[in-house]
């Protein structure tokens, strides 16, 4: 007789890549197929997980950033080697400056040729670009570390400050096969991936003792605060102190935009007349003019204002990196924000009534002056009239995603189209980059299941304007609105000497709403505030891939928005 021996069932690196993306919770991958991956992506969707494909890496990647600021898990983006990972490098260094926790995987070609530079198929050396880009990047070279590279990699994108992370995966891992059994034990599972960082008491009482000693204090709500997942005990801090407060624009929606401490009608106002500024999960980069010059009051733009600065960050590295910290407060946004609510006390003193009811005389003459201009019918349509159809939406559905993008287009949004839930907006963030768009709306609508309204300037969707077949594929309820103005700022440039068009001009009358027609969707053209609401109302009630032409006034546009100032020009002759 003869003993039969039982060959080990076998894994392979494809399978253990799936298995420890399903163990930790992230069930869908944005990615493009292509060498190495393409067979890696048929297996995931067989094995459940949510494949989401795109027709650029760098969108992809995108959607993936979104995902991770809307879940608060890391997003997932797949990309093949060389050109295909540098496509996903915008997004993943984005994802980093936004803190956005996103994983960036990318096939690669084999070590020992890159290595040697013999010319592999796309050779490049990933990993070295990647790392000066991102928060963290590592390799994985045998099926046996798989499970650590994931875990690795989830654990840097989330804990602490997040960021995107890069892993490399060479084309080599996927084929290599390893014992089943051996396998799943290398697979970890990540427990408490972003710790609570409870802050010190002492900072908990310096900066309470800050806060005590103002007369014209100020809350500025950033988008860490909405990233924190802690809206009650936020918002149980500015009703419990009366502080007025500012939200960043990814941060409104944390309390209602109406909310009566709100002082975004006021603005200017009161950066320049605060005397303590509590940041809150908010950084004094060029959006807050680095803390300093005459928006915060001060003579010029290098000089510090006399104020006092109360920073509520994870990373003690923040503080004073362009004005002085006066009470640091170090931690997680939650921990931090519930430690200031327990030292408030039962008898907090309120702000004086002449500084709260001095930003309620500026914001009601700036509201009624904004609801006269709103209300004029413009034709055509002129930023104002065409963003005041979407506010009036949002507000009857505070529930729906607002991803915007632009110029003119984004600068005008941020301050007539009010928030009334948290993490309902989405825009270019801190670099104000252009292309976010379709990325962020479809990640939006896969991940909330909510209605999207995408809103972008002319210029701004034509970086992501292919992804509108994304959208159709999928089936995904997201309404595009191209506010149509015929160029970049506006259609009205003139070349001096004739012949080409002016670099910001673009053709003319195009008709952008043809483009979701060709891929199934719903176009449509709207040339008065009145077929825009119709358009809009169909759209998000149908649920149905919809692109509105908002036609605007070429004329309406200012150069570079409200930034114009960073444009460098020619020095005027006297």
């Amino acid at each position: 007789m003869t003993q039969e021996t039982s060959t080990p069932e076998q894994t392979d690196g494809f399978h253990l890549v799936i298995d420890a993306l399903k163990l930790n919770g992230l069930d869908t991958i944005y990615c493009l197929p292509g060498i190495p991956i393409t067979d890696f992506l048929r297996m995931s969707q067989a094995e459940g997980l949510r494949v989401i494909s795109f027709r650029h890496e760098q969108h992809a990647g995108n959607a993936a950033a979104a995902a991770g600021f809307l879940t608060g898990k890391p997003g997932v983006c797949f990309t093949v080697s060389a050109p295909g990972f540098l496509n996903g490098l915008t997004a993943l260094a984005n994802a980093t400056t936004n803190c956005f926790p996103m994983i960036l995987v990318s096939g690669s070609s084999e070590r020992e040729i890159v290595d040697l530079q013999q010319g592999d198929y796309e050779e490049m050396d990933q990993l070295a670009i990647a790392k000066p880009l991102c928060k963290a990047a590592f390799r994985v070279l045998h099926a046996e570390d798989i499970g650590v590279g994931i875990a690795r990699a989830i654990r840097a994108a989330v804990s602490g400050r997040p960021g995107g992370v890069y892993l490399d995966l060479p084309a080599k891992l996927f084929a290599q096969t390893i014992d089943k059994a051996a396998g799943q034990r290398s697979l970890i599972k990540v427990v408490d991936a972003a710790p609570k960082q409870l802050p010190a008491p002492d900072a908990v009482a310096r900066a309470l003792d800050v806060l005590k000693s103002a007369k014209k204090p100020i809350v500025i709500l950033g988008k860490g605060a909405a990233y924190a997942r802690c809206d009650e005990e936020i918002k149980s801090f500015i009703e419990k102190t009366g502080i007025p407060y500012l939200p960043m624009s990814m941060a409104k929606g944390l309390l209602p935009d109406n909310h009566a401490q709100s002082a975004s009608a006021a603005r200017s106002y009161v950066l320049a007349e605060a005397d303590v500024v509590m940041l809150v999960g908010a950084r004094l980069n060029w959006l807050l003019s680095h803390g300093k010059g005459k928006t915060w009051g001060a003579s010029s733009a290098k000089d510090t204002a006399n104020k006092k600065f109360i920073q509520v960050d994870i990373s003690p590295t923040e503080a004073d990196s362009n004005v002085p910290i006066d009470a640091p407060l170090v931690g997680d946004i939650g921990s931090c924000i519930a430690a200031l609510n327990a030292g408030l006390g039962g008898n907090w003193q309120k702000p004086p009534a002449d500084w709260t009811g001095a930003i309620a005389e500026r914001k009601d003459k700036n509201l009624t002056k904004m609801t006269e201009t709103l209300a004029k019918n413009a034709s055509p349509m002129n930023f104002h009239s065409a963003l005041n159809v979407v506010r009036n939406k949002i507000k009857e559905r505070p529930d729906a995603i607002l991803v915007n993008e632009g110029a003119n287009t984004l600068d005008f949004a941020r301050s007539i189209v009010d928030m009334y839930e948290p993490r309902k907006r989405l825009d270019v963030g801190t670099w104000g980059i252009m292309g976010i768009g379709m990325g962020f709306a479809v990640a939006a609508a896969v991940e909330t299941k909510k209605p999207v309204i995408a809103v972008c300037g002319d210029s701004a969707f034509g970086f992501s304007g292919m992804e509108v077949e994304t959208i159709c594929r999928y089936d995904l309820p997201v309404c595009v609105i191209v506010f149509n103005n015929n160029g970049v700022y506006k259609g009205t440039d003139q070349n001096p000497r004739g012949g080409d068009v002016a670099p910001t001009v673009f053709v003319k009358d195009a008709k952008y709403e043809m483009l979701m027609q060709a891929f199934g969707g719903a176009g449509v053209r709207a040339a008065t505030p009145e077929e825009l609401k119709k358009a809009l109302d169909e759209a998000v009630s149908s649920g149905k891939p919809t692109l509105i032409n908002a036609i605007i006034d070429e004329t309406a546009g200012t150069e570079s928005g409200r930034i114009t100032s960073l444009n460098p020009a020619m020095a005027k002759k006297k």
